[in-house]
């Protein structure tokens, strides 16, 4: 679930994580490189005899393997590896286990398309077979919690279907209500699609990969390159994860045998209406004979068609989905590496397993590159090394779906994760290109250092310094200029800023319900997985062909995240700068405050807009469209508090940085035990306006994004959404979450001098 719906870019999800132009950068300080000296420990030596032990031979080997039969959540393939995985831990010398638990997971028993009118047609299956890989055992394309259901309708384009997209439809009169819609991939997460058709009166929802965002628009289709085919669909869950991640029938607790359950009707996460992917072979089909307007500008795909908004009998739909909604099992494996002197301190790392079919780029990709960490790292045990603390590694299960794995992990182990884990380390799938990393921003410097120190294995100049030159390179060809801050610690030689984690893999649970420091990492921007994702052409031979040729970039991933696993194990303290977190906060109030204006400006300027007839008199007789509707007129929202916090953080976060800086080992250990949990102080026991589960006041998925994050959510989201009682509110409870956290700070200061 790594990337976004649609990847035949350098990115988006999401913005894909190597996308240079379109991080969600910080403008950070411009600090010069250094070394973090005994913060960081770790000595050359090891971090050698780490890389000697990581090879692209064993990934290609594990990859192919685990990449040859269907690998979704209930499937004998997943559980084989699984286990699997699970002897070779134990192999290396880890204690590994295997812990299951037991979802809610749909699998689809039949679905049905069929075009209506103006001809009969038989549309939908499974994609055609392409390419050396068979396609043998994979289940008919599906998006898991649609709700089940069979209807026949008239059909509306609605674009990406999302709010913007039913905002311009309302201008020209077209209601959804009791008709199908058709959606595209892309322009923000796919489970708002069927969610905001059923909230506008769809009853059923259509999505489709166009071939504008991942198909022959990016490059040669599959097999002849890496882009989707015609015949290419992408699945996906729909789960409401913006209410919360996980098993829909047990939020907040783990999924064990003995949880208790909601039921499926009370389950706030499955939605109410069919809804189906499909190809865009299929879309044309059903496109070609809408009526009414014509689609014009970015609101149009890539098709060989006129396109039109449709709503008129003159296209009509049968669609019907029925799934089996039994209780599937899950098959966590965790292995541990217990520490010599801090064992009750964890460094925890994770990657999942499954896949919507064969699932070789994602998320394969990305675990084979951790398996050659625990392999190599069970290598330096074996040679005398030992961890000063815990290192538990995790494969999770039931990502795809729902992040359920990790969330009913983490959920489980809540108590014990808050006292002992200090940081949490992602990857999902990778591929060719730039290394890309979204975390807490105290984590910023530290991902900075470590990729200078690992070469590119295609230029041989550091990964830092590829990644900063390609910053320059784009900003020159005009890609740059929404990423100021990048630009300039580029030019500089200075640390670049990391982006803000929403959601769309497994560290949500881990940063955004418990409070746990985390960063998400890969590599990304050259590959062409993007045609594959999370269809039945995400196999080893895309893989080897387009992606990753050699898995070069996943040996690369490997000798990144080892890096960050054997410094953070062995430090005095897991490195943290928190000045960095201090001014990308600062940077974010800025923002919210500008949005505050802004917005109540733009309301001032529709109501004189509207009093001069303005958009009557525009209007296009062959597209006519009426006035925006007025919403009345945003308030003032009284930032004070949040800005005095904000200031008060910087100066605390600065004179912390200082006084570590200049700590030695002995009373660094000191204060370690102060600043293990600070991140907790940024939850609110409540979580956010309208869903508890997610708690950190600084980083959530965007309830209009999905995947996007949304930094100091509360306040940002009371503002865009129109809630402003609820943004005066989240800027007093951000404001006292920054000050405990400050405070905490300088309390840590105070213990360093006494």
């Amino acid at each position: 679930m790594a990337k976004d719906q649609i990847r035949g870019r350098s990115g988006a999800r999401r913005a894909w994580l190597g996308s240079l132009s379109a991080l969600t950068l910080a403008t950070a300080a411009l600090v010069a490189s250094q070394p973090l000296g005994a913060q960081t420990v770790g000595t050359a030596a090891t971090e050698k005899a780490f890389d000697a032990q990581i090879s692209a031979a064993d990934q290609l080997a594990w990859l192919k393997e685990m990449s040859s039969a269907p690998n979704h959540v209930g499937s004998p393939h997943d559980k084989a590896n699984a286990e699997m995985e699970l002897a070779l831990f134990k192999q290396w010398g880890w204690d590994a286990h295997i812990e299951t638990f037991k979802v809610l997971y749909p699998t689809p028993i039949s679905t049905t398309l069929e075009l209506i009118s103006p001809d009969k047609v038989t549309l939908g299956g499974q994609e055609p077979q392409l390419g050396p890989d068979k396609l043998d055992g994979a289940l008919p394309p599906y998006v898991a919690y649609q709700g089940d259901g069979d209807v026949t309708a008239p059909v509306v384009y609605v674009n990406y279907g999302m709010p913007d997209d039913y905002e311009a439809l309302a201008r020209r009169g077209i209601s959804v209500k009791g008709k199908i819609v058709i959606a595209r991939y892309g322009g923000g997460w796919r489970g708002l699609k069927p969610k905001l058709a059923q909230e506008h009166g769809a009853v059923g929802c259509l999505i489709y990969s166009d071939p504008a965002d991942d198909g022959y628009a990016r490059g040669d289709a599959y097999p002849k390159g890496g882009a989707r085919p015609e015949g290419g669909v992408q699945r996906g869950s729909v789960m409401d994860m913006i209410i919360y991640p996980g098993d829909p029938l047990t939020p907040g607790v783990g999924a064990t045998d003995n949880a208790k359950r909601l039921t499926r009707a009370e389950a706030k996460t499955i939605l109410k209406i069919p809804a189906l992917p499909i190809s865009y072979g299929d879309a044309t089909k059903i496109l070609a004979g809408l009526n009414g307007p014509v689609v014009t500008g970015r609101d149009r795909g890539g098709l060989p068609i006129p396109y039109h908004w449709g709503g008129s009998d003159a296209v009509k739909v049968h669609l019907a989905v029925k799934s089996d909604w039994s209780l599937k099992t899950l098959y966590d494996v965790i292995a541990v590496m217990k520490g010599s002197t801090r064992p009750d301190e964890w460094i925890v790392r994770g990657n999942h397993r499954d896949g919507w079919v064969f699932g070789a780029d994602d998320p394969l990709s990305g675990q084979v590159a951790l398996m050659s960490e625990a392999k190599a790292l069970g290598a330096l045990a074996r040679n005398g090394w030992r961890p000063e603390r815990t290192i538990v590694y995790a494969s999770w299960d039931g990502e795809e779906p729902g992040l359920l794995g990790s969330t009913e992990w983490a959920e489980t182990h809540a108590d014990e994760l808050q006292a002992k884990a200090v940081l949490y380390i992602n990857t999902d799938d990778t591929s060719r290109g730039f290394l890309g990393a979204e975390g807490s921003h105290t984590l910023q410097h530290f991902v900075n250092s470590i990729a200078r120190d690992v070469p590119d294995p295609q230029t041989g100049v550091s990964v830092y310094d590829r990644q900063r030159a390609a910053i320059r390179a784009s900003a020159y060809a005009g890609g740059g200029r929404d990423a100021p801050g990048a630009l300039e610690a580029a030019k500089a030689g200075g640390d670049l800023p990391i982006g803000a984690l929403g959601s769309g893999s497994d560290y949500s649970a881990f940063i955004e319900h418990l409070g746990i420091p985390s960063v998400n990492l890969g590599f990304g921007g050259e590959g062409a997985g993007g045609g594959s994702y999370h269809s039945a052409y995400d196999t080893y031979y895309h893989v080897t062909n387009f992606d990753d040729p050699g898995l070069v970039y996943g040996a690369t991933l490997s000798k990144v995240v080892g890096r960050m696993v054997l410094r953070s194990a062995s430090a005095p303290r897991v490195p943290m700068r928190y000045g960095d977190f201090a001014s990308t906060v600062a940077r974010y109030v800025g923002e919210v405050k500008k949005l505050d204006t802004d917005q109540r400006e733009q309301d001032r300027a529709l109501k004189d807009l509207g009093r001069d007839d303005v958009f009557k008199l525009a209007s296009s007789p062959v597209d006519p469209t009426i006035a925006p509707e007025d919403r009345g007129v945003t308030p003032l929202i009284d930032m004070l508090a949040l800005e005095d916090a904000s200031d008060r953080l910087t100066r605390s976060a600065h004179a912390a940085d200082a006084a570590l800086d200049r700590a030695s080992p002995d009373k660094l250990a000191r204060v370690a035990p102060l600043l293990n949990g600070i991140d907790q102080l940024l939850l609110d026991k409540n979580g956010l306006p309208g869903r508890p589960w997610y708690r950190n006041l600084i980083y959530a998925p965007g309830t209009l994004t999905g995947y996007g994050a949304k930094t100091l959510p509360g306040v940002r989201e009371g503002i865009e959404q129109r809630r402003f009682d609820d943004a005066r509110e989240y800027v007093a409870k951000t404001a006292a979450a920054l000050n405990r956290y400050a405070d905490r700070l300088d309390e840590a200061v105070k213990l360093l001098k006494s």
